[in-house]
């Protein structure tokens, strides 16, 4: 593409540098010969790499207003599923031709320069990928540059069995490094796909690498199949281990191996830790049946920087597809595993197919009541926040935060409690023997979903619970006491009151004035329902069936997919122009 902005007939000026998590927010202002441009001209804009003539990314345009250009990129994701690289990039903007423009510095941005530089830190903090902004020296004017450090070298020792290397003959340490190298357990996958490369389209694995058995989402897939008679057609594989956590002994691994080899098709319900760094046949299809609807909490890449957040190439890289619960939430998804939107299909949560079943919630209330008999006749409240701290062995919840004895107080003979907490909390609820006619320590019982269909008001903060209790059209309230803490290391995915379907509260008090006063904020409710869910039935798993075992993806849909591929495909054959690398670099141009 050749480079005409040194005839300065356009010009582009940058006017302000904002962040958004991993979003890269640019405003400027386009002239040609003195007259703004107007959106309509439908100019281009890329980041493109000096050095190499190639652009990384092309910044959306999200809204022109008053003459300004608001653009945008995800920094983790600019349309290939990865991160933008090192290099020093140049604004470009095109008219679809050439480039008209290179954009410069507003005087009034280029005195904060040093404000809108980011830190990214991973792997523990040992790691980071560093964005910043400058100009060239040298210049009347203030050429735009960012300049992108990323450190993306990957640890290849297998760690299960790296305490071996000090304790063995030195004749076996060898051997032990050999069958202990994630290199082995890569050529093992390999040596067992060709074996079964035939069959791979017929075998489905289910994998879960957080969970000692297939359920959730993986299972009412998988029992669905069973119900449709596809095990004559398929064969079905289950893989259920903690993975990161758990001490697998080689021959673990080995049939681990050979199940992701043999599969065309793996289900997930979660992160995968043996995605991190097993590279899976580009012919497998990988969906991610995540186990979560559409709460607040970030995670994968939308919390980027933060502790506990993905390596530039993680498991989540390798989803062919991933589910929501409509497509107007596709996006909060597509942000933590670093795809396209467009990846994120609506099929529904499965496991809600026997959540919203009228006969089994009969069934199932019936038999809550007379497991907590306390419950019958009275109004439930569910007390069900998630955990505080960095992981499972850090989980916790203050609960001195929570007056108990007022708490009891406001129940009289109209409310109980259940508080059922988040799995990861090991501390029991501290009921008081005299409390205990109307609180219940439900913590053992195994699914949340279930205790929803017999409550009235759901007290929680963060958590994605939310999301299966809204279809329940009952009351919330959140009690969001450290919100500002939670915002700061955990993070949000959007705006925490506006989203929250009901009252949010941020002391005991203001909790229960809300319960005594009603003042649940009730409206809420039914709009969060019409945004979160596109299906509301129990044919969820059949979606999931159809569309990516018997690979029946809407046509509009895969349409969408393809295009946003190749848009990006085309923009990387586009070699631009650089006047500052000479006559060699323009020799290899092309229009």
């Amino acid at each position: 593409m050749r480079y005409l902005a040194t005839d300065h007939k356009w010009k582009a000026e940058l006017q302000k540098i904002e962040w958004e998590r991993i979003h890269l927010h640019l405003y400027l202002t386009l002239e040609k010969e003195g007259k703004a441009v107007p959106v309509t001209e439908k100019v281009r804009f890329y980041l493109v790499d000096k050095m190499l003539g190639k652009a990384a990314a092309e910044l959306r345009v999200l809204a022109y207003e008053n003459g300004q250009y608001h653009l945008t990129t995800n920094i983790t994701n600019p349309g290939n599923c990865a991160c933008i690289p090192s290099g020093i990039y140049a604004l470009f903007v095109s008219d679809g031709e050439n480039t008209v423009a290179d954009a410069e510095y507003d005087y009034g941005i280029f005195e904060k320069m040093a404000d809108h530089s980011r830190n990214f830190p991973y792997n523990g903090g040992q790691k980071v990928y560093a964005v910043s902004f400058g100009t060239k020296e040298g210049e009347d004017n203030l050429p735009f540059e960012m300049t992108i450090l990323a450190a993306t070298k990957a640890n290849m020792e297998f760690p299960s069995l790296a305490h071996l290397h000090n304790r063995i003959h030195p004749v076996k340490n060898v051997m032990a490094t050999w069958f202990s190298s994630k290199n082995f357990l890569r050529r093992s996958y390999q040596f067992y796909y060709k074996k079964y490369k035939k069959n791979r389209a017929h075998t489905v694995l289910f994998l879960t690498e957080q969970n000692d058995k297939i359920a959730s989402n993986l299972k009412a897939v998988m029992e669905r199949m069973q119900q449709r008679g596809m095990e004559k057609e398929y064969t079905i594989l289950t893989s259920a281990r903690f993975g990161a956590r758990g001490n697998h002994g080689f021959k673990s691994w080995l049939a681990l191996m050979k199940k992701m080899a043999s599969s065309g098709i793996i289900f997930v319900d979660d992160h995968a830790p043996v995605l991190d760094w097993m590279k899976l046949s580009d012919d497998t299809k990988v969906v991610q049946l995540w186990h979560a609807g559409a709460g607040f909490k970030s995670s994968g890449y939308s919390r980027w920087g933060h502790p506990g957040c993905p390596a530039p190439q993680s498991a989540h890289r390798q989803y062919s597809y991933g589910i929501s619960g409509s497509k107007s939430i596709a996006h909060f998804f597509s942000e933590v595993w670093g795809i396209n939107e467009e990846q994120v299909l609506p099929t529904g949560m499965p496991r809600m197919d026997e959540y919203l079943d009228p006969e089994r919630r009969a069934r199932v209330e019936q038999k809550l009541y007379e497991k907590y008999p306390l419950c019958k006749g009275k109004k439930v409240i569910l007390f069900a926040p998630t955990y505080r701290g960095r992981n499972k062995l850090l989980a916790y919840y203050p609960y001195e935060l929570i007056d108990f004895d007022k708490l009891y107080d406001l129940c009289g003979e109209e409310y109980v409690v259940l508080f059922k907490m988040h799995p990861w909390v090991a501390s029991a609820v501290p009921i008081k023997e005299p409390h205990k006619d109307r609180f219940v320590d439900v913590n053992k019982f195994p699914d949340i979903n279930d205790l929803f269909y017999i409550t009235d008001l759901l007290i929680t903060d963060y958590s994605s619970n939310i999301f299966e209790y809204s279809l329940m059209k009952k009351p919330m309230l959140f009690f969001a006491f450290d919100k500002l803490q939670y915002a700061y290391s955990r993070g949000f995915h959007r705006a925490y009151e506006e989203s929250a379907p009901g009252k949010v509260v941020y002391t005991f008090d203001e909790l229960l004035t809300a319960i005594r006063e009603q003042d649940f904020e009730f409206e809420k409710v039914e709009a969060y329902v019409d945004f979160s869910f596109d299906h509301i039935d129990c044919n969820a798993s059949d979606r999931v069936i159809d569309w990516f075992v018997l690979g029946q993806i809407p046509v509009e849909m895969q349409a969408d997919i393809d295009t946003v591929r190749n848009h990006y495909r085309e923009m990387q054959k586009i070699v631009f122009e650089n006047p500052e690398l000479g006559e060699e670099q323009r020799d290899r141009s092309t229009v």
